[in-house]
């Protein structure tokens, strides 16, 4: 693994959000980066949802279905 540097007040917060979950710390960066990959793809998937369903033509086409 790549080591990063960061600055301690940050590595400590970390590592005491880790604790709480009972994670090692390098599991727990995972799961939020994970998390964090979920959330991006919802608010993608969600923003082409809106772009799609705006035009009436589509609203009206879900209609006629």
């Amino acid at each position: 693994m790549a080591g990063i540097e960061i600055d301690d007040t940050t590595a400590d917060t970390l590592q005491t959000l880790a604790n709480t979950t009972g994670l090692p710390l390098d599991a727990y960066l995972a799961q939020v980066a994970a998390e964090k990959r979920r959330e991006r793809a919802l608010d993608e998937g969600a923003e082409i949802f809106r772009q799609v369903t705006s035009g009436p033509e589509t609203v009206a086409a879900f209609d006629a279905e």
